[in-house]
């Protein structure tokens, strides 16, 4: 017989659902942020705190007369997740509890990979390790790669380092060998959810990542875009309007390197470009062919998705600081409004790695309001453990 939720079951999720999101916080704010009963929330964490999804975690030391009000948080042992940038060069891997609270994070360069089980064993050792002072089980991962993914499994147009990784093999490699569920994603998409989670203000904006590889992200009304097919983000093809090179082929640190080798300039790394001097002619050449690349981006973008903001993360940022002014002056020559451009902040690693672990709290979190309304389906009682999720 099915048993279906109960208003006090539903009341029980609102209330978790507040406290995964502002915890530590007191049972005032609580009732206030939830608009429910002071009866009606003091039963419901009751029945979270019996589940073990709720603890008092110290007193309110600025609360007027009276006896002081505790607040509430989430206890370590309801579990954590991890967030990894799997880049060409650099490795991030953040650990959080399931409030967003980092617990351990490292950023290593990447180890030379030549094959599925040596990727995922390594991703495994460094997931192990910023997991090892976790108090609860994990409970999601989710990886960030260079390329686009589908359906958060099927990896595609890799950056050239790391093709063996292409299809699905990465995914359930490191679910088997973790026996947790493991999500692919964009390093593009984390790169532009990490900036959504710190500003919630930002409603249509695009994402250009100018790594080893083109990568493009957009949002719709704060919503991440994920499309039907493989096609959808691959930005990089395009003609960059400058003779026979795709956008890829100026925006990104390989095609551009090969560019600047092309031109004359013999650069060992594409850092280079802007950390040394160089014979100006060629120089100003290679700048004009990447402001043009960028122009032709931008343009494509806006006239496809018209975006308040257009972020660029990602190696080139110097390079792309550098040109800004003129990629501006260009746009407003051609286009009736152009959009916020902007170099995006980040720690190299740490960024993208952190918008993974929001990934992966929106899916563990969801799974835990999920399981407290399956309770009552599934026959649980009060004197049961708590439910699994």
């Amino acid at each position: 017989m099915t048993i279906n939720p109960t208003a006090r079951d539903y009341n029980k999720a609102s209330v978790l659902d507040v406290v995964l999101a502002q915890a530590p916080l007191t049972r005032n704010k609580l009732i206030e942020l939830t608009g429910l009963s002071k009866a009606t929330v003091s039963r419901a964490v009751e029945a979270l705190r019996a589940d073990g999804f709720v603890v008092d975690r110290g007193v309110d030391a600025v609360a007027g007369r009276g006896r002081p009000p505790t607040y509430l948080d989430i206890p370590g042992t309801t579990g954590h997740v991890v967030g990894i940038s799997f880049g060409a060069q650099t490795t991030g891997a953040l650990a959080t509890d399931l409030r967003g609270r980092e617990i351990e994070h490292v950023i290593v360069p990447t180890a030379g990979l030549d094959n599925i089980g040596e990727a995922a064993e390594w991703l495994a050792g460094l997931i192990a390790g910023v997991s090892e002072p976790a108090e609860g089980p994990l409970r999601q991962i989710v990886v960030a790669v260079p390329g686009r993914v589908r359906d958060g499994a099927e990896i595609f147009g890799p950056a050239e380092s790391m093709k063996f990784v292409e299809g699905s093999a990465l995914q359930r490699a490191l679910e088997d060998l973790l026996g947790v569920p493991v999500l692919l994603d964009g390093d593009a998409n984390a790169s532009l959810l990490d900036i959504l989670t710190d500003d919630v203000t930002v409603r249509d904006a695009a994402l250009f990542s100018v790594s080893s590889i083109l990568n493009f992200a957009a949002c719709t009304d704060h919503e991440i875009a994920h499309g039907r097919t493989p096609a959808f983000g691959n930005i990089g093809v395009l003609p960059s309007g400058v003779d026979d090179e795709t956008l890829d082929g100026l925006m990104s640190t390989r095609g551009l390197l090969r560019f600047c080798r092309d031109r004359g300039l013999d650069l060992e790394h594409i850092e280079d470009l802007w950390l040394q001097p160089h014979d100006d002619t060629p120089r100003a050449e290679i700048l004009e062919a990447f402001t043009t690349a960028i122009v032709t981006a931008v343009s494509a973008a806006v006239v496809t998705l018209d975006p308040d903001s257009v972020y660029f993360v990602g190696r080139l940022r110097p390079l792309v600081d550098e040109v800004l002014p003129e990629v501006r002056k260009r746009l407003g020559e051609s286009l009736p409004a152009v959009p916020k451009l902007t170099v995006a902040t980040q720690v190299l690693g740490l960024s993208t790695a952190r918008g993974a672990v929001y990934a992966c709290l929106t899916i563990a979190q969801c799974r835990l309001r999920d399981a407290v309304l399956d309770a009552r389906r599934q026959g649980q009682h009060t004197e049961q453990p708590s439910p699994a999720f």
